[in-house]
């Protein structure tokens, strides 16, 4: 299969690093789509990749021949490793084991795969996959967190069931979130020549750096009694993913989160929080923030007042449950005459008449920009992986976005809250 003339990577060369994990067929799929959108693939396969798949279905798939020994006489007699790290315009490492992330944060090169990714200074797209207890292991927390503080583009793991019969996240995002994520970042450093791990803290790629951008994310538990509670259905995946974007675009963050079973995104700092008032008291201690982005599910509701003691069923009816509304935490904060953040974004989970309702809301809190989001049962948007959101803005304009993977609408809403911010600075 040739690659496509006009596709959105037409002319683009890609090495594609392909670690060992059972995840990794699905890197002849990312080839594929890859060759679609018009790169040249050239594939590199670990000695434990090759477990999973063959490099001739690589190099069958890609059109290219696939690399796979630092010693190979052929390619190194002309100093094939280092050719390699310099003749593509980007990286991709997918899957991204385990064991690959922590040879890349620590610069340990014991084979192809390592020593391309030590000398390049190409910008660099992770995929990690791999068991959800790997993953949350705080060594692995703490190596991703210093590759992105590197430069390097992460792009999932997913939430779902593993090969080992657990679930959680870990599962390689999909191939077209991957390539999505890749169309991204080639289009932010197209205008800037010198990137990666060598440049990927300088401030041009660092749109946030010197900031800082507060977040909510997740529901908000309201108890009724001691085992009981009001919650919204949120799984925290869409503000944690704006969260990580923002760490991505240099800022400090801080993440003011709800319930939520997901991990915590690295280099940000957490605080964990139960109901809508203390969420509020968390945001309010925060400040000041020079961009505070509202994605939480609050519950607009909570008892009037939590039962002492879990009610019985007993075949009586308990009394009738009594509520009250909860502080409007966007409202109060868009609101402020002192200390209000400079740019202040709300999101709009609705079921019907979505940009109607965005535009009602915007105008009632008072916020910048509302980010709308049909939430009705067909979209699957609650709990899932992807999301089309809306972005509206005071004076009504809206702009529609194609369904994403989350951590992709969370680095595009990032990049555009940037932007917006550094014109309101000029």
């Amino acid at each position: 299969m040739a690659p496509s003339a006009s596709g959105s990577l037409a002319g683009r060369r890609i090495l594609l690093i392909v670690g060992g994990g059972i995840a990794a067929y699905k890197a002849l799929d990312l080839i594929r789509r890859l060759r679609e959108r018009g790169a040249q693939v050239r594939p590199l396969l670990t000695e434990s990749a090759q477990e999973f798949v063959t490099p001739l279905a690589a190099a069958a798939l890609a059109g290219e021949r696939s690399h796979t020994d630092l010693f190979d006489r052929e390619t190194e007699a002309d100093i094939g490793h280092i050719k390699l790290a310099r003749d593509a315009d980007a990286i991709v490492v997918a899957p991204a084991t385990a064991n690959l992330i922590a040879r890349m944060a620590t610069g340990h090169a014991p084979d192809l795969a390592a020593t391309v990714l030590l000398a390049t200074t190409l910008p660099i797209l992770i995929a990690p996959a791999m068991n959800v207890r790997m993953w949350l292991h705080p060594a692995t927390q703490r190596n991703v967190a210093t590759l992105k503080a590197d430069g390097v583009t992460v792009v999932g793991p997913n939430e779902g069931a593993m090969a080992e019969a657990e679930f959680g996240p870990g599962r390689l995002a999909e191939p077209h979130e991957i390539a999505d994520a890749l169309e991204a970042l080639l289009a932010q450093r197209t205008e800037s020549p010198g990137f990666g791990f060598l440049a990927g803290r300088e401030t041009a790629q660092k749109p946030l750096a010197g900031r800082h951008v507060l977040v909510t994310s997740g529901p908000t538990h309201e108890p009724i009694d001691p085992v009981r509670y009001l919650a919204n259905r949120s799984s925290g995946r869409q503000g944690h993913a704006v969260a990580a974007a923002a760490v991505e675009a240099g800022a400090r963050v801080t993440l003011v989160s709800g319930p939520v079973a997901i991990p915590d995104p690295p280099g940000v700092t957490v605080v964990r929080v139960e109901s809508a008032r203390e969420m509020l008291a968390a945001v309010e201690a925060a400040l000041p923030a020079d961009l505070a982005i509202f994605a939480a599910a609050v519950g607009d509701w909570r008892p009037a007042e939590m039962r002492p003691g879990k009610i019985k069923k007993d075949g009586s009816l308990p009394a009738p449950l009594q509520l009250v509304e909860n502080p409007d935490i966007l409202a109060t904060i868009a609101g402020r005459s002192t200390g209000r953040p400079p740019l202040v974004v709300g999101f709009a989970a609705e079921t019907d008449a979505v940009l109607d309702n965005a535009r009602k809301k915007i105008a009632r809190k008072g916020c910048d920009l509302i980010v709308a989001n049909d939430v009705s049962a067909e979209g699957g948007v609650m709990g899932g992986t992807e999301n089309s959101v809306h972005l509206v803005s005071r004076d009504g304009g809206v702009e529609t976005w194609p369904k994403l993977g989350k951590e992709e609408v969370g680095r595009r809403l990032v990049a555009r809250f940037a932007d917006l911010l550094a014109q309101r600075s000029s």
